[in-house]
């Protein structure tokens, strides 16, 4: 199985641990994808438009995936999908939602809204790694986006 290497992974998560847990985890997978991460809302906002602390970049970043957590400060995570698959220059992207919630409403809201995945994340550390794995093989390593 080769890994898209160059590809950037956008993780959307706000909690410190959780994402220590997510790039541990990657790293033991030999992920080689940059992975960038924002920790709300307003952050992804600034980074996929170049807005506020991004403005003045002049490297824009088109992630081949986007894990999304639900629930952040400000804008939340239902927005941003909202508004990402709402986007011509963004709605190709996949979106996964990666989220502590199983409420069968947010599930259904999220794949209405253009979700291309649901993970829960579970609290056991086992089933959190083959979780992960499921999303690394699947997401960054099988799957085509459109060129």
């Amino acid at each position: 199985m080769t890994t898209k290497l160059h590809e950037p992974l956008l993780v959307v998560e706000d909690s410190n641990e959780d994402f220590r847990m997510l790039q541990r985890l990657m790293r033991r997978m030999a992920v080689q994808n940059p992975i960038y991460r924002c920790t709300n809302g307003d952050e992804v906002l600034d980074l996929l438009y170049q807005e506020g602390n991004h403005e003045k970049s002049s490297v824009g970043i088109k992630p081949s995936v986007i894990l999304l957590d639900l629930n952040l400060p400000g804008i939340d995570g239902r927005d941003i999908l909202e508004r990402l698959k709402q986007d011509t220059c963004f709605k190709e992207i996949p979106i996964v939602v990666f989220t502590t919630s199983s409420n069968p409403k947010d599930i259904e809201l999220c794949y209405q809204k253009g979700a291309n995945g649901y993970l829960v994340k579970p609290m056991d550390a086992q089933e959190l790694q083959k979780t992960i794995q499921a999303f690394v093989a699947y997401w960054l390593e099988a799957n085509t986006p459109p060129v």
